[in-house]
């Protein structure tokens, strides 16, 4: 894929229909909002190397309640705008009474960011297959811009993890990621998400986090990034999938 690390204010592209995520119109030109990589593939989209989690719709996250209410409970989702989950988008039929016996102040869930308004008003979901409160494992926190990374080109990265800790794991978008497995299992896959999490910028970086986990010794990684031109991609990736997987990743970043 064709990536390139970018600074605020920088002219992307001249053709303001290709704005995407981490972009602004100025004079019908296309400009960074942020200092990170810029991804052009159908449409501009710019991943910054930190900040706060921005709610999207379809995304996947890991929430706190931190409030219930007649009607929603209120998760902290890891944003400056907390989510909201009404009654009706609970898996099943639940009482106003019974709300905080269900899901009470504290716990945590998997949801789905169901929509988020202008306002920044946001609507979750616990009715896809798989969501649900969290009652075991860890819960760790990572930047969400090193997200794409933990999971790797096509699903590789997260698949390598759960297969070598024999692990559970779920990547919320919001960068935090929820472990079920053996506490000395749960310790090493930290220390491995950790890793990738301070070298992803590096080649062989799937290898290396493999033997890790396998308590092999792995030669040293050469630390050194590849060149990253910026072209045009004519491919008809959408621009949700290309800032949630593909962004920050290329095939030969993978080896």
């Amino acid at each position: 894929m064709k990536r390139k690390i970018v600074y605020p204010g920088q002219m992307l592209s001249e053709n303001e229909k290709q704005a995407g995520t981490g972009t602004y119109v100025h004079e019908g030109k296309v400009y960074s909002l942020f200092y990170g990589v810029a991804n052009d593939k159908n449409r501009v989209t710019v991943v910054p190397f930190s900040g706060k989690y921005i709610p999207s719709p379809r995304d996947y996250v890991i929430g706190y309640v931190i409030e219930v209410t007649s009607s929603n409970w209120i998760f902290d989702i890891g944003s400056p705008y907390d989510g909201l989950l009404h009654v009706s988008e609970y898996p099943k039929r639940v009482d106003s009474s019974m709300m905080r016996k269900e899901i009470g102040i504290g716990d945590c869930a998997i949801l789905r960011i169901k929509d988020v308004n202008t306002s920044m008003k946001v609507e979750l979901s616990m009715k896809d297959r798989g969501l649900r409160r969290l009652d075991e494992g860890r819960i760790i926190d990572v930047s969400t811009t090193k997200v794409p990374r933990i999971i790797g080109h096509n699903g590789s990265m997260v698949s390598m993890l759960k297969k070598e800790s024999n692990c559970d794991i779920f990547i919320g978008q919001n960068g935090r990621i929820w472990l079920k497995g053996k506490d000395e299992d749960m310790n090493r896959l930290t220390q491995a998400i950790e890793i990738i999490e301070n070298k992803s910028h590096i080649s062989g970086l799937t290898n290396h986090i493999s033997a890790f986990l396998r308590y092999e010794e792995s030669d040293e990684i050469e630390e050194k990034e590849k060149p990253v031109p910026f072209t045009s991609s004519k491919k008809d990736y959408t621009e949700d999938a290309c800032r949630k997987v593909d962004v920050l990743l290329s095939d030969e970043d993978e080896n």
